[in-house]
């Protein structure tokens, strides 16, 4: 078992906080936590293009070459892999091996199961090492209509975990729990279940997802707010020296 893969087997779930460049990564990392995931909306935002679209399979490349040799273990979130044929996403897979990352997270969209499916199946047989965090969108999009038939699938193809966005229901997420037979990852929701109260599930990887991103952004307008208005900021501000030293 992989290092990566051994965190999601620990007393505890894994609360995979997610960046979107090498700052965050390394400020997150610098609280401790020993893995890292990238947000495909903070990576396409900060490009000016739009997530979910497969348009930054570029940017999503170069990111994990700047954090791939960082001090933490690093997931990429690489949308549906960037192609819809599965002998691609498994080279694209194997780039971001090449360059450091022990995880890789594929949606499906809602797109057909078997190929997503072939596209999980490409990956390990390109990077047998490589955490495959299999998305399915059916909550996200969708009413859950399909759920276990899709993470059945996923798993029968290779994934090393599974993942339901949108999934809040406590009692669902036990019983999916129960039903798998590969780590469950919940993205949080602040409606939703709190970190232990998911781990008392069963749930062994909470991702944070955009949140953080969403959330910067969020105290950045504020504090500009807060300025304009003839306020101080609050919250913790790092100070440049700190900043700089996320460079190393």
């Amino acid at each position: 078992m992989t290092p990566f893969a051994t965190l999601h087997h620990a007393d505890e779930p894994l609360l995979l906080p997610n960046a979107w460049d090498h700052a965050s990564a390394h400020a997150l990392a610098a609280q401790g936590y020993a893995a890292i995931g990238t947000t495909s909306l903070g990576v396409a935002a900060a490009a000016g293009l739009p997530d979910g679209a497969a348009a930054t399979r570029d940017e999503t490349l170069r990111l994990a070459l700047t954090l791939g040799s960082g001090p933490f273990l690093l997931s990429v979130d690489a949308e549906g892999g960037f192609s819809e044929d599965p002998e691609e996403v498994g080279e694209f897979a194997r780039q971001l091996a090449v360059v450091g990352a022990a995880g890789i997270n594929l949606e499906d969209g809602l797109g057909p199961t078997a190929r997503h499916a072939a596209k999980i199946a490409a990956v390990k047989a390109a990077v047998p090492d490589l955490f495959v965090n299999a998305r399915t969108d059916t909550y996200w999009l969708g009413d859950g209509e399909g759920t276990l038939e899709r993470l059945d699938a996923y798993q029968e193809a290779g994934a090393d975990g599974v993942f339901v966005p949108g999934l809040s229901d406590v009692e669902e997420i036990a019983g999916l729990v129960k039903r798998l037979d590969v780590p469950l990852n919940i993205l949080y929701s602040p409606n939703g279940p709190t970190v232990p109260h998911l781990a008392a599930l069963g749930v062994r990887r909470v991702s944070l997802g955009s949140l953080l991103y969403r959330r910067a952004l969020g105290a950045a307008v504020q504090a500009l707010t807060d300025v304009r208005a003839g306020h101080t900021p609050n919250g913790p501000t790092p100070t440049y020296a700190e900043v700089q030293a996320f460079s190393g």
